[in-house]
């Protein structure tokens, strides 16, 4: 079902793109946001897919390494080689999967929408002080 809807997504935009009608621009733009937002996400579970292959693999080998080529036969290093590997790899996971959900598109749009309001409003109460103490009736009379 996800992959008809990925599919769809990319023909209705095309087909949307060669649509003249002004009113469906910013369906199409939200629908171009999501498409790119789809793929974003699809990329980052892909390359934690692809971490997760490279970690079981890189495991084995050391394995391999330390218990039947004899490489630091005394002591088992591969151990704590792989903890630290599973905790980066958990580190990579908790990105995927909880942080940039929590700090998606939406998340950074409103931040973004937040600052832009704030800096409107800084330049507002800058603009009415100027106006307090500089009026613009009093450097004309000056002027004259």
């Amino acid at each position: 079902m996800k992959i008809c809807i990925l599919v769809s997504l990319p023909l209705k935009i095309l087909i949307s793109m060669f649509n003249r009608n002004k009113k469906d621009s910013k369906i199409d733009l939200e629908q171009h946001q999501m498409l790119e937002d789809a793929q974003k996400r699809i990329k980052q579970k892909k390359r934690l897919f692809s971490h997760f292959v490279i970690f079981l693999i890189g495991s084995i080998f050391m394995i391999i390494i330390n218990k039947i080529l004899g490489y630091g036969k005394t002591y088992d290093w591969f151990i704590w080689a792989i903890m630290v590997w599973a905790f980066l790899f958990v580190i990579h996971l908790f990105d995927v999967f909880v942080t940039s959900k929590l700090m998606g598109p939406q998340w950074e749009r409103s931040q973004r929408e937040r600052l832009v309001a704030k800096q409107k409003q800084k330049i507002a109460e800058l603009q009415k002080e100027i106006e307090t103490d500089f009026p613009l009736s009093r450097i004309n009379k000056n002027n004259e």
